[in-house]
């Protein structure tokens, strides 16, 4: 069976109701932020996504599978930020990046009631 490409909807449908997070239009980009922190943008083109990730985890991640996943933009390497492209994820892989780049910028009290969403 074919693996289908996720699309910008299915990224919308799994950020979309976890709490604490808002969606906004920025520059062109879809984005999500919990207060003032981005954690989750597609690209303007939506073939990729940047999540919230650890930066001392990151290298590992890009170079295990780097047809998944790459370094965002050298201006955001200062970030705890990484990529994906979204047509080499399935909505199950999207689910995973999603939701654990969300823990990753909330309280672990809202993480902990927010599996709750998965």
């Amino acid at each position: 069976m074919d693996k289908v490409s996720v699309t910008i909807d299915d990224v919308r449908e799994v950020a979309g109701g976890l709490p604490r997070s808002t969606e906004m239009l920025a520059a062109g980009r879809l984005k999500f932020r919990v207060g003032r922190v981005v954690w989750l943008a597609v690209s303007a083109d939506q073939t990729r996504i940047g999540f919230a990730f650890p930066r001392e985890e990151r290298e590992v991640l890009v170079t295990s599978e780097p047809a998944v996943f790459l370094l965002p933009r050298a201006s955001d390497l200062r970030f705890h930020w990484v990529e994906a492209r979204l047509d080499a994820l399935d909505v199950a892989r999207l689910r995973e990046i999603v939701l654990d780049a969300w823990r990753f910028v909330v309280p672990s009290a809202v993480a902990v009631a927010g599996d709750d969403t998965g």
